[in-house]
């Protein structure tokens, strides 16, 4: 059933062990229908805020779908995911339901974040999918706090934290990679390299290229891996991931994509020569992946065509279930912000060693 879809879940036993491991035919076919339900999904997400169906910002990933699908799939359920605001695909990967994702871009209460979030704070606890964060870089050091309870707690898990490039220019971004080094954390940073920090290109923003090189300084591992290809990607991940469970040893990756779309829906994306984004889409992962497997007798064009109808179904249904949900509660909103007054308990010793009237 595409709209349960957890490869997760489904398939971390049997590649932990080894990360050449061949992929079996089913395997392939979920890594395929991910992506094909990832670029659906965006697609409608698009339409939807034409139609000022969905309000604020709406930063969409397609182009980038086998980043989110190869990373999911190389890891484990009790793994954790934190990523930026482009978010809607590494959500849909780790298995959160459509009609959950669709309802928190409509800003409904049966969304992920309860309709208070909207597209770029999507979280599932359950899923181990700690965000969707606004603030460019955030979420780097909250994915080395994790890492560093998954150590303190003795778990023998890993958390992946993905950043795009333009992150990369932030301080606490340089911050983090120290101390996750400095503390050996289980923790992988994946740099979604897709060229563009919003409208500047990556040669005019950034000095020291390639980004990998960024690893060096802080004796961390480095990879680069083709972030068009899904199953090199699964197969980095699970290669990174077993680095920093098993052998204390922190790992950054560059992987090389590009966004078929402008930065947000707000975005008319001027920077960039048509010629330049038609050249990329010869690149298009879905259709490289597709193709492959076409060649190798996994897909036929009936196959596609039957895949294709029942994940637009699926999506349809999504947007149908968001339209229908109930707003937000308004009430627990203000919880969420504000705490009652005679609810606030007096400081029971003093704070950082102070004394506290």
């Amino acid at each position: 059933m595409v709209d349960n879809i957890s490869f997760s879940e489904q398939v971390h036993e049997d590649f932990k062990s080894s990360a050449l491991a061949e992929l079996p035919k089913e395997m392939r076919l979920e890594l395929y229908k991910t992506m094909v339900l990832i670029r659906r999904f965006e697609e409608k997400s698009s339409q939807s805020f034409m139609q000022a169906k969905i309000k604020g910002f709406c930063h969409l990933s397609i182009g980038q779908e086998a980043i989110a699908v190869g990373v999911c799939a190389a890891i484990g359920p009790e793994d954790v995911v934190i990523t930026a605001y482009r978010d809607h695909g590494i959500a849909l990967a780790r298995g959160i339901s459509p009609k959950a994702c669709m309802a928190e871009l409509y800003g409904k209460s049966t969304g992920t974040s309860k309709g208070m979030g909207g597209s770029m704070h999507f979280f599932d606890k359950n899923k181990k999918f700690f965000g969707g964060h606004a603030i460019v870089a955030a979420q780097c050091p909250i994915a080395a706090g994790v890492a560093f309870a998954q150590r303190y707690l003795k778990e023998n898990t890993v958390t992946v934290c993905l950043l795009g490039d333009g992150a990369v220019n932030q301080g606490v971004f340089h911050e983090t990679l120290n101390l996750v080094s400095l503390w050996k954390l289980p923790v992988v940073y994946i740099i979604e390299n897709n060229q563009y920090a919003m409208g500047t290109e990556i040669h005019r923003s950034t000095a020291g290229l390639p980004l990998v090189k960024k690893s060096v300084a802080y004796d961390m591992a480095g990879m680069v891996i083709d972030g068009m290809n899904v199953e090199e990607v699964r197969k980095k991940v699970l290669e990174a991931a077993n680095l920093a469970r098993n052998e204390n040893c922190p790992v950054l990756i560059e992987a090389r994509t590009y966004r078929f779309r402008g930065h947000s829906m707000s975005d008319p994306d001027t920077y960039r020569t048509k010629e330049e984004i038609a050249e990329a889409k010869k690149r298009d992962p879905i259709a490289l992946y597709s193709q492959l497997l076409l060649d190798q007798g996994v897909l036929t064009r009936d196959l596609i065509a039957q895949i294709d109808k029942e994940i637009k179904k699926v999506i349809q249904e999504a947007v149908q279930y968001a339209e229908s949900s109930p707003e937000p509660d308004l009430e627990l909103a203000r919880k969420i912000c504000f705490a009652e007054e005679d609810s606030i308990e007096p400081p029971q010793r003093p704070l950082y060693g102070l004394i506290v009237d």
